[in-house]
């Protein structure tokens, strides 16, 4: 009849699609926002807080993550004694203004900078130096000191240099020329006058921050534009046990870049475009990268990772491209966004495992009544009542709750690893039901009852499967759900519908019922077997490969 094939046909449907589960998914992306919205951290990405759980490698930022990014000046080392370096360092702040931190402590410890400002130009990442013309001092510029000087005349400063950088301070050379700024290049005539000497405070959370990432078996790569001794050192204190792997990314080729991503945890002298090719180098690698950082010359490799985190004090552009932004500006807040993102990412697994053991059974169905003369079985009303009772309603309490379990392997490959022995299971009692009642002479509404009566016991069982281990909020779920299910047959058998059973289609039903769970135990032995016979024959094949 018209009415039984467009009834037949809506609940097969239904069945393949599993209607819920992308709204699950974002009320409980959702839900972590808020949480970690209360924690001060900001989600400018529904799926970062995913992206963020399932990294393997996180190259932090120096200043302003490992540190707390306010510096000082520690001293200053006169090379030319007769040089007022202290006036030019007050006129040099004075003409740049706080551009940076390392600016802002110059100002700081000598204030009140005289001399009109005739031209500057700004610091560069690239270039590593800052430079400013003021009036009565002439041409002053401030940066690296191998960036500044040539080679020959920083070789003789450079044991002075390591010394400093060796305590895990930062050395700048302050040089004097007398002729005009030519802009974004050196001027001539250059001659040194003074190393200042600054140091970086630690955040007292980075030693704990960075040995719980240790812990979860996360790659931990330090990259700074600093001189990489102390960035080396700066790591060390911080808790870094590879903190002696450390290289001068200046002196890396293009081609050295994928084998320095691998082989080292330290990287100085960092320029933006080389921060970008160490994250193309380790994606490439078939690592998960996430990025911190708080400055412009950290905008490109933010951009490029699979999750990026910026501070709440840092660069405007650093925060708009960036997924997460702490707002506090604390690096201790990320192992609570890991831990949000491991539950949900466990949590949703699990839940949409349920939701996919219907489309599996319900697909293969559809599949065997086409091609053979068998009706499908179900009504709408009929799967509504199932997919309430064994998978929407405790799914949803099921995602919301606490997880920090490691996230393990490939999402589609785990769900479906646990979704198909269920699935499997449903299939072959239900086409057993058909058949009975293909051999018995049962009437088709009959078959339908039996049919939704096995697969709401199959659901329950897995669901019993999917609560272990079990807590009072797991028992409360099942138990709740059971009543549910076995109250709606009774209660709602009239709308559903539902019919009373006779003498052969009760027989059916127990044989059924009996044959579930050792079905059910059977197709999840055998698909536990067959994976650990593909991972025994994919480690044969790496050994033999090695």
């Amino acid at each position: 009849e018209l009415q039984y094939c467009v009834t037949s046909t809506a609940a097969a449907v239904i069945g393949m699609i599993p209607e819920g589960l992308v709204l699950l998914t974002s009320i409980a992306l959702a839900v972590s926002s808020i949480r970690l919205a209360k924690r001060q951290t900001l989600c400018q990405d529904l799926y970062c807080v995913e992206s963020l759980a399932r990294v393997d490698v996180l190259c932090l930022d120096k200043t302003g993550t490992i540190t707390t990014g306010k510096m000082q000046v520690s001293g200053v080392k006169l090379l030319d004694e007769a040089y007022p370096a202290e006036s030019a360092l007050a006129a040099l702040a004075g003409a740049m203004g706080p551009e940076n931190q390392t600016m802002a402590a110059i100002a700081e410890r000598f204030p009140d900078g005289t001399g009109a400002c005739l031209k500057k130009e700004p610091f560069s990442s690239a270039r590593k130096w800052s430079g400013a013309q003021v009036e009565g001092f002439g041409t002053l510029i401030l940066g690296a000191p191998s960036f500044v000087l040539p080679p020959e005349e920083y070789a003789e400063l450079s044991g002075e240099c390591s010394e400093y950088s060796g305590k895990g301070q930062r050395v700048l050379l302050l040089a004097h020329s007398e002729e005009p700024l030519p802009g974004k290049a050196l001027p001539g005539g250059l001659s040194p006058k003074a190393l200042v000497i600054l140091s970086d405070e630690i955040r007292e959370s980075a030693p704990e921050t960075l040995h719980y990432f240790r812990e979860q078996g996360v790659t931990l790569k330090v990259i700074s534009g600093d001189d990489p001794v102390t960035v080396s050192n700066v790591a060390l204190k911080a808790g870094l046990p590879d903190a002696g792997k450390y290289v001068d990314a200046s002196l890396l080729s293009d081609e050295d870049i994928p084998r320095a991503a691998s082989e080292y945890a330290v990287f100085g002298r960092v320029t933006p475009a080389r921060k970008l090719a160490l994250v193309q180098a380790l994606r490439a690698a078939g690592h998960k990268v996430a990025m911190t950082g708080d400055g412009v010359n950290d905008v490109l490799a933010l951009r490029e990772a699979d999750c990026s985190v910026a501070m709440q004090s840092g660069s405007d552009a650093a925060r708009c491209v960036s997924q997460l932004v702490l707002l506090d500006s604390d690096f201790a807040a990320l192992p609570g966004v890991v831990a949000e993102g491991r539950r949900v990412i466990n949590n949703i697994q699990r839940s949409a495992s349920l939701f996919l053991v219907k489309n599996i059974f319900s697909f293969l169905l559809s599949i065997v009544a086409l091609a053979l003369p068998l009706a499908y079985p179900f009504q709408p009303l009929q799967l509504s009542l199932v997919t309430f009772a064994t998978i929407g309603a405790p799914a949803f309490f099921l995602a919301l709750e606490p997880n920090h379990e490691l996230v393990h392997g490939k999402f589609m490959r785990n769900v479906l690893r646990k979704a198909l022995p269920g699935g499997l299971t449903d299939f072959l009692l239900v086409f057993c039901a058909q058949g009975f009642g293909y051999a018995f002479d049962i009437p088709s509404d009959m078959v339908g009852t039996i049919c939704t009566l096995v697969i709401l016991c199959v659901g329950l069982q897995i669901l019993w499967g999917v609560c272990i281990p079990f807590t009072p909020l797991h028992w409360a779920i099942w138990g709740s759900m059971t009543v549910a299910g076995v109250g709606g047959v009774f209660l709602l058998a009239r709308w559903l519908p539902l019919v009373r059973l006779d003498l052969g289609g009760t027989l059916v039903l127990v044989v059924l019922l009996a044959l579930s769970a050792p079905t059910l135990a059977g197709l999840v032995f055998m698909g536990e077997r067959l994976r650990g016979m593909v991972n025994d024959w994919k480690n044969k094949k790496a050994r033999k490969h090695v």
